[in-house]
């Protein structure tokens, strides 16, 4: 059975935002409501020089999530392996790892932004042999017992958060985890771990739904599209600050054109219980997919209904995962 989690990435954007200690302790808050209602992981992303926040430090954060919890799978999903040395994210890892007694994953993947790469003094053309010579190189550091202390896991979960064909067949040469739920991607990546020697019958999936549960989808979009827009146009900034080119810039009008169905646009859909269990099985039934994991909260969106979505994992689409149901 598929274990299912929760996405961080812990935006704080104005108009919406709260001191900053709020927001961290509400989000520690919600990774413990999360676990005591059986939620199987929660996973942290990164990114840099955003406005609103957005995280940057996945793995100092999971230091303090793993102090205050037992059970739950602690995920990077991604943290950008070709920023830093390959010995500091080794160490972090195994430090958290070792934290947490032995619950941690770590997601791996390249980034795309180049004002990320200019901060931290790397070549953005260069990203993809960065990022797989870093994920080679912790992975000896950390299953060669290099690192001290040790992780408490060994061999250690790697993943890799490539997307489309190529980068799949880069995580299969590699042979790691495939953190993305493309089912069009497992033949290539079922290839990629046949080039590199490993077992194609390894191969192991997870990844991201763009779901978020609630008791009146049509009401909660209404509410959560200010939040949604902020968060795709500032992705949008991302990938061209610094190059001169203008981001293009997306309105309620222009998305509320593309609806998908009831509750549904592009890049997010927010569904009944019911709903997310279904879309759930059909991203992952007859796949490797050991993860998935849903947004926690979309850009700051409001209390209540970050709130009522938790509830409704834990109360009903876990179990009826589980069940089958």
């Amino acid at each position: 059975m598929v274990k299912l989690g929760l996405f961080f990435d812990l935006r704080n954007p104005e108009p919406w935002a709260r001191p900053w200690p709020d927001v961290y302790a509400r989000t520690l808050e919600l990774v413990e409501r999360a676990e005591d209602g059986g939620l199987a992981s929660v996973w942290f992303t990164e990114h840099h020089l955003f406005a609103d926040g957005y995280l940057p430090q996945p793995l100092t954060f999971l230091a303090a999530v793993a102090a205050r919890t037992r059970r739950i799978t602690l995920g990077t999903a991604v943290l950008l392996g070709a920023l830093r040395p390959a010995p500091l994210i080794a160490e972090e890892a195994a430090v958290v790892d070792q934290l947490s007694g032995g619950r941690l994953q770590l997601g791996i993947g390249a980034g795309y932004s180049p004002r990320e790469y200019e901060l931290y003094g790397k070549e953005l053309s260069r990203r993809y042999g960065l990022t797989d010579a870093a994920v080679a190189e912790v992975r000896r550091l950390l299953d060669d017992g290099i690192v001290t202390p040790p992780p408490a896991q060994r061999p250690f979960p790697i993943w890799l958060g490539y997307q489309g064909p190529q980068g799949a067949r880069r995580a299969g040469r590699l042979g790691v985890g495939l953190l993305s739920l493309d089912r069009s991607l497992l033949e290539p990546y079922r290839e990629g771990l046949a080039e590199g020697g490993h077992d194609p019958a390894s191969a192991r999936t997870g990844g991201m739904l763009d779901v978020v549960v609630a008791d009146d989808p049509e009401a909660a979009l209404e509410r959560i599209l200010p939040h949604h827009l902020h968060q795709a146009n500032t992705y949008a900034e991302c990938a061209v600050a610094g190059t001169g080119v203008a981001p293009r810039v997306l309105t309620a009008e222009k998305v509320l054109s593309r609806r998908t169905g009831p509750g549904s646009v592009p890049g997010l859909r927010v569904l009944t219980a019911d709903e997310a269990a279904d879309a759930i099985r059909e991203a992952t039934d007859g796949t490797p997919a050991e993860h998935v994991y849903l947004w926690a909260s979309v850009a700051g969106m409001p209390g209540d209904l970050v709130d009522r979505h938790l509830e409704l994992l834990c109360t009903e689409v876990a179990p009826a995962l589980a069940t089958g149901t």
